[in-house]
């Protein structure tokens, strides 16, 4: 699902070099995920820079921003560019893999909108099967290696289909970490959750499980709810 008039609200029109590809789950995590007390985050999968753009706009951070798909850095350093928070982003053509294995950078917080396909027929496109699948990058390598670049206090948030997000979550139990807030997304009423927002955290504290609903029984009629959390990355919503 994607929305022609997405825009961050710090500009007033979006600068035509930028091409930004708008996908709802991105939208969703970027918008949900709490900033609080990160002064560095780390974004993996970055893909054109959407979320990380989202959570500058709203932190003064140091972001880095990782993907292993050339064509999509290349994109996301002219998005990055051409917005007001350039000297605060940097983006980087490595895999998660790369930088837990040679970085002593620590990260308050990190996000990721990780491929989440397991077990399913690929696309022609080379590109989109990447970003779409978990070959390069597994649910449990993303934990694995994502523990480790994380401060004591840190936090990491996923979006995730709600099986492999549940998964995910278990999993990374079984490493240490506890899952502090737990959403489950429906596209719209009387369907069933599509996506799993989760913050997962090196502290023990009791899980919040929430709920949110995209739309109402109306198609492009968002709900109060999502309207409220997404407002300030739309011209029009």
């Amino acid at each position: 699902m994607a929305n022609p008039y997405f825009n961050f609200k710090q500009f007033s029109v979006f600068h035509d070099r930028c091409a930004m590809k708008v996908g709802i789950d991105g939208v969703l995590l970027g918008a949900w995920t709490d900033t609080s007390g990160a002064h560095k985050i780390l974004d993996i999968g970055t893909g054109t820079g959407l979320i990380a753009l989202m959570l500058a706009q709203r932190r003064t951070s140091e972001i880095v921003a990782i993907d292993i798909d050339a064509d999509a850095v290349l994109q996301a350093k002219i998005n990055i560019e051409n917005s007001p928070w350039p000297e605060r982003i940097e983006v980087m053509e490595l895999s998660l893999q790369e930088l837990a294995a040679k970085s002593d950078q620590r990260f308050d917080l990190i996000v990721s909108n990780p491929p989440y396909f397991v077990n399913s027929l690929k696309t022609p496109s080379e590109n989109r099967t990447t970003a779409r699948h978990t070959d390069t990058l597994s649910h449990q390598e993303l934990i694995d290696n994502a523990i480790g670049l994380l401060t004591t206090q840190g936090r990491i948030c996923l979006i995730l289909p709600v099986n492999e997000g549940l998964q995910c979550m278990e999993y990374a139990e079984q490493k240490g970490l506890y899952c502090s807030k737990r959403v489950y997304v429906f596209p719209k009423p009387n369907v069933v959750a599509k996506r799993l927002l989760l913050e997962l955290s090196a502290i023990a504290t009791t899980k919040v499980d929430s709920e949110l609903t995209i739309e109402s029984d109306i198609r492009h009629q968002y709900t109060p709810e999502f309207t409220e959390l997404a407002k300030n990355y739309y011209l029009k919503l």
